[in-house]
């Protein structure tokens, strides 16, 4: 009873630190804020970290070292080495349940798992799209506009695609199977209705007549089946219409000299590739808004564990330097009660995108309530009562991982949704918590 007597203040700290998320919860859902008044606050609260982690707990865990008998250098050492050893923890972590479906929390953090997602469901179909002639003699940089007129469709064993003489209405590239070209016009290579090349995946047939307007100069027909890209005129015409570049790149080709040069193959399909792929840096609503969906389905204890992540090394620190009410490590909890409400906004509002109704978001964030308690006990318990090396170790290791998630989380979010603007609150935070840690530090 009395052990639990002796908790019972930091577990409510450990509540009070943490509550700020509920509060930024209900902003999100119902009284949304300024994102750039979000965005102040957590910018406040990351200058106000920052201070707090060198302040109180790196100078602080420096000194304790150098009464153990530590010199200025080893002193640096220990307290580095527990700092990246959090770091390193907090990153690794974090970068897993994002994997899981975590990062639809966060702006940021999605629009980074987003675009990774889309350079792996989109790297194959660049490979293939990379071996056709006529493409790789358009600009790589506009493959994000070429990627949505593209269109995969089956075609059965013996199929005829298209005959000689039909309209040209779209390029293609076999993306599996093959397809024989039949000569089927007069002066045509062979007797008509012999098969004078046989096409696999990664070639391309088709470009000439698209370019040219002409008609089909030969028949083409499935082997045994085969899953085709098509890119139709009228979106390759609306390609060509919207960018002069790509315009300039066909009528480049357009000429003679330019179509008998397509045999060398342009630009090396790797290379173009690679250009292709650093070129996905857009991701468009429709895309966000489908990604979202399907990364919140099921996720909800990733998001869980990622909210916790974000909350548990603050706590454990804030237990572990508790020693009364008088004595509260007042700037860090500035800096994660202060965090903690543009981050239950910002991340209510995504995850109602992602299709989580109102008390999930509320219940997912009563998670991290209980856990932020039971780490600010944890930290009071195991580390707080004791002035060892592995506690000074401990506290430096937590300081790390709250410091990744500055840079990893708070910063991040804070320039996204204000800009430059928040290079002037995070500056007061530093201050204001300095102003707090000073007169303790200085005793």
């Amino acid at each position: 009873m009395d052990r639990l007597t002796e908790l019972l203040p930091v577990i409510l700290v450990g509540l009070l630190t943490t509550s700020s998320s509920m509060v930024g919860a209900a902003i999100g859902l119902y009284a949304p804020l300024s994102r750039r008044v979000l965005a102040s606050i957590l910018a406040f609260a990351a200058g106000s970290l920052i201070s707090a982690l060198a302040i109180e707990l790196a100078f602080k865990g420096a000194m304790e070292l150098h009464r153990h008998g530590f010199n200025v250098h080893s002193a640096w050492g220990f307290i580095a080495g527990g700092f990246a050893c959090g770091a390193i923890a907090y990153f690794s972590t974090s970068m897993f349940l994002e994997k899981k479906g975590a990062a639809v929390r966060l702006p940021t953090q999605f629009r980074e798992y987003a675009l990774a997602r889309k350079h792996e469901q989109t790297k194959e179909l660049i490979g293939l799209l990379a071996k056709c002639d006529l493409l790789r003699h358009l600009p790589a940089e506009a493959i994000e506009q070429i990627l949505p007129s593209v269109r995969k469709h089956r075609v059965n064993a013996g199929a005829v695609l298209f005959r000689a003489g039909d309209p040209a209405d779209a390029l293609y590239i076999v993306a599996c199977g093959s397809v024989e070209v039949i000569a089927d016009l007069p002066g045509d290579a062979g007797k008509a209705g012999t098969v004078i090349a046989e096409l696999g995946p990664g070639m391309a047939f088709g470009e000439m007549g698209l370019i040219s307007g002409g008609a089909r100069s030969a028949t083409i027909r499935t082997v045994s089946g085969a899953e085709l890209l098509e890119i139709g005129r009228e979106d390759f015409d609306a390609l060509i219409a919207a960018d002069p570049i790509m315009a300039r790149a066909v009528q480049r080709l357009s000429h003679e000299r330019a179509i008998r040069n397509l045999s060398s193959g342009g630009s090396d399909p790797s290379t173009w590739a690679r250009v292709a792929s650093r070129s996905l840096e857009h991701i468009s609503r429709v895309e966000t808004n489908k990604m979202l969906r399907e990364a919140g389905q099921g996720a909800g204890m990733a998001i869980v564990l990622g909210n916790i992540l974000d909350t548990i090394p603050g706590c454990l620190v804030i237990g572990a330097t508790f020693n009364g009410l008088a004595n509260l490590s007042l700037t860090l909890m500035l800096g994660m009660f202060l965090g903690g409400i543009p981050e239950g906004a910002v991340s209510a509002a995504m995850l109602t995108r992602a299709g989580y109704k109102a008390k999930v978001i509320f219940a997912l964030w009563a998670a991290v309530l209980l856990a932020g308690m039971v780490a600010a006990a944890l930290g009071k318990v195991l580390i707080g009562t004791s002035a060892s090396l592995a506690a000074v170790f401990c506290q430096a290791v937590a300081g790390g991982a709250v410091l990744a998630l500055v840079a990893h989380t708070m910063i991040p979010e804070a320039n996204h949704d204000g800009g430059s603007l928040v290079v002037l609150p995070t500056v007061a935070g530093f201050l204001f918590a300095l102003y707090l840690a000073l007169p303790a530090a200085l005793v």
